[in-house]
């Protein structure tokens, strides 16, 4: 799984998701890609999951990019604790994901395979997800 290998600090603040993506929210990579629908915070679990679907689909054929990053850590109390004693140790690390981010993309495959690999791959996702297509991308953003 995905985790950054240092940080300056080892907790932080949950902070906000509002808004659209202004960065990452373009094809950069492939030829077909993954859009996030609706802002969550993706685990690194739930990204590998994604990714293995993926690739289990397209077999030796293709390339997949991951585009989001899990650099979030996400603190959890032992079960049953009582209130008061600091904040609780890093349990798992997310990706904050706003609506428009571009969570995967691929190349070297056709749009079936591509569109059949992302939709494995969204299933795995907590949010809303659409597939698009690098040319019909750039149409839509002129338009």
């Amino acid at each position: 799984m995905l985790s950054p290998k240092r940080t300056k600090f080892r907790k932080q603040q949950r902070g906000r998701m509002t808004g659209v993506a202004s960065r990452g929210n373009s094809i950069h990579f492939g030829d077909y890609a993954l859009q996030a629908l609706e802002p969550a915070w993706i685990t690194a679990r739930q990204i590998e999951a994604g990714r293995r679907a993926m690739t289990r689909y397209i077999r030796r054929g293709g390339k997949i990019w991951i585009r989001i990053f899990p650099d979030k850590p996400v603190t959890m109390r032992p079960a049953e604790t009582r209130m008061g004693s600091g904040k609780g140790s890093p349990e798992y690390w997310v990706a904050v994901v706003k609506p428009g981010r571009i969570m995967y993309e691929i190349a070297g495959v056709t749009e079936e395979v591509a569109r059949e690999a992302m939709r494995l791959a969204a299933y795995k996702m907590p949010i809303k997800t659409r597939f698009l297509v690098r040319n019909q991308e750039e149409q839509q953003q002129e338009g």
